[in-house]
């Protein structure tokens, strides 16, 4: 069971209050009217499974009803932080470019 912090209530709440919103932060294809089928099927389809750590959003059904950013390790469910989707988008940018540096 999954205990998770909702930075808009400012409480930790049990995940039955939640509910999993799917991957956050997909990447639109830059150029929507020239898109493949295949980038509009990988975007609106396909979805990575990485073992490990993701970033997924929820909603906070129960309580404020605004979605939220979580960091979860998909194996072991420990979260390393719950952001507001505009903080966490910042958080998971920073991630990105230090991935690729």
């Amino acid at each position: 069971m999954l205990y998770i912090y909702c930075p808009h209530c400012g409480e930790h709440r049990d995940e039955q209050e939640f509910h999993y919103a799917g991957e956050a932060y997909i990447v639109r294809p830059a150029n929507p009217d020239e898109a493949t089928d295949e980038a509009w099927g990988d975007y609106v389809f396909f979805r990575d499974n990485p073992k490990g750590w993701t970033w997924e959003q929820w909603s906070h059904g129960a309580g404020c009803h605004k979605f939220i950013a979580v960091k979860r390790h998909n194996v072991s469910n420990e979260i390393a932080a719950t952001y507001t989707m505009q903080d966490g988008k910042v958080a998971w940018q920073q991630e990105q470019q230090e991935a690729q540096s």
